[in-house]
C-alpha cells in the first residue's frame, strides 16, 4: 500500500494499482501513521507527497521485500530455473537477441525473463525483489546492490552524410559549431553523453530531446545536429546512407556495462555464470560487426 502511494503520488491511482478502495487505503495509511507515531504523507489538492519519515519507511520496505525474495532464492537449489533480468533500452534491442540465443543453447531447460525500461525504474524493481538482475551502464549508486563490470562500450559521433566533419576528431570540443542531440531526461545515456561533453561549450547542446536512439538518428539524418552513439548500436545504422560514423582519435570515451544484483541474493554463482555468457556474447558481437 505504502509503495503504491509512493509511486503514484495519488490515493486514487494508488488504490487502483493495489486493487483496494480509496477509503480502505487511506485508513490503512492512517493506521500505519498512528502505529509509527509519525506523519508519512502530506495531503494536498494535487495529490500526496511523502514526508522525510515516509521516504525512509518506503526505502526500508523496499529493502525488506528484496531480502524476502532473497530468502526464497536461497531455499532453492543452484539450478538456474527462471532468471528475471532488467535491461536498459540502449542495450536491449542490440544485444539481447544474441544473449537469449546463447542462453537457450547453454541452458535449454532454463528461462530468461527480460524487462526493458530506464535505469532508475530497474534499480527500484531490483531493490524490491521484482527482478533479480539488471544489465545497465555503471556506476549504479545503491548500498544494497553489488555490481559485476563486464565490458566497455565505446562512443562514436554520428553526423549527417554530407557533413564537413572529417572521419576522425580529437574530442567533442572540435565540433562546437554543431548542435548536439541527446536523449530526453531520465535516460542514463544522456548523462553519459553529457559527461563526454563536460569540456565542450554548453551552447552546442540542442534543446531537442529524443525518446529513443532511432529518433536521434532520424534527427541527425534530417540535418538537425549530431549525436553520440555507443558502439553496441552501430550495426543498426550500418546500411543507413543518410548518416556517417566519426571516430575519436586515441582512446575513445566509453561507458562501462555491467550486471547488478542484490548483495543478499543467494544465487550469485548463477548470476556470475550469466555475466560470463554476456561477456562472451558481446565479444562475438564486436567481432561480427
Amino acid at each position: 500500500m505504502k509503495k503504491g502511494v509512493a509511486r503514484h503520488k495519488h490515493f486514487g491511482r494508488a488504490a487502483e494499482a493495489c486493487a483496494v478502495s480509496q477509503p480502505a487505503l487511506s485508513v490503512q495509511i492512517q493506521e500505519l501513521e498512528r502505529e509509527l507515531g509519525a506523519s508519512l504523507v502530506e495531503r494536498n489538492r494535487s495529490g500526496v507527497a511523502l514526508t522525510p519519515q515516509g521516504e525512509y519507511v518506503v526505502q526500508r520496505v523496499r529493502r525488506i521485500l528484496g531480502e524476502i525474495q532473497d530468502l526464497m532464492d536461497c531455499a532453492q537449489n543452484e539450478a538456474i530455473g527462471t532468471l528475471r533480468l532488467g535491461v536498459i533500452p540502449t542495450i536491449a534491442p542490440y544485444l539481447m537477441p544474441a544473449i537469449l540465443e546463447a542462453f537457450q543453447k547453454q541452458s535449454p531447460t532454463a528461462q530468461l525473463q527480460v524487462r526493458e525500461t530506464q535505469t532508475a525504474r530497474l534499480i527500484e524493481e531490483l531493490e524490491q525483489g521484482n527482478i533479480e538482475l539488471v544489465l545497465a551502464a555503471l556506476p549504479i549508486a545503491s548500498p544494497v546492490i553489488e555490481v559485476l563490470p563486464l565490458f566497455q562500450d565505446r562512443f562514436f559521433l554520428i553526423v549527417p552524410a554530407n557533413s564537413r566533419i572529417g572521419p576522425k576528431i580529437d574530442s567533442i570540443a572540435a565540433i562546437q559549431s554543431h548542435k548536439l542531440l541527446l536523449l530526453e531526461e531520465g535516460h542514463c545515456l544522456r548523462e553519459q553523453a553529457l559527461s563526454v561533453c563536460s569540456m565542450a561549450d554548453k551552447e552546442m547542446l540542442s534543446s531537442l530531446g529524443a525518446t529513443s536512439l532511432a529518433t536521434l538518428i532520424e534527427l541527425v539524418a534530417a540535418g538537425m545536429g549530431v549525436t553520440l552513439l555507443p558502439e553496441l548500436c552501430l550495426p543498426s545504422i550500418k546500411s543507413d546512407n543518410r548518416v556517417r560514423v566519426v571516430r575519436f582519435r586515441g582512446a575513445a570515451p566509453s561507458r562501462t556495462i555491467g550486471l547488478a544484483w542484490r548483495k543478499t541474493s543467494g544465487r550469485k554463482s548463477v548470476f556470475r555464470r550469466l555475466g560470463a555468457l554476456i561477456f562472451q556474447t558481446h565479444k562475438a558481437h564486436r567481432r561480427a560487426t
